[in-house]
């Protein structure tokens, strides 16, 4: 089995194709943990790609975010 790439997958209000991101493997638990306090709250969070990139996501712009843990799967698509 491929070693697991958690991505952080985001689906904008707006609609359109969702943004995949690797996260940093040091922040995977963390952002599992919080990701839904960023929806409920539609905060501006600081998110560490695994090319150690940060990003600013305003999550008042998202409608669904979810760790894709499973290589290969892409959800809603068979």
């Amino acid at each position: 089995m491929p070693d697991a790439k958690p991505t952080l997958v985001l689906h904008l209000v707006s609609g359109g194709e969702p943004l995949l991101f690797q996260l940093h493997p040091d922040d995977v638990d963390e952002v599992a943990k919080q990701l839904y306090l960023y929806l409920d709250h539609g905060s501006v969070q600081t998110i560490r790609t695994k090319d150690d990139v940060r990003l600013q996501v305003n999550f008042a712009h998202v409608a669904v975010a979810y760790i894709d843990r499973q290589p290969g799967k892409v959800f809603g698509l068979h």
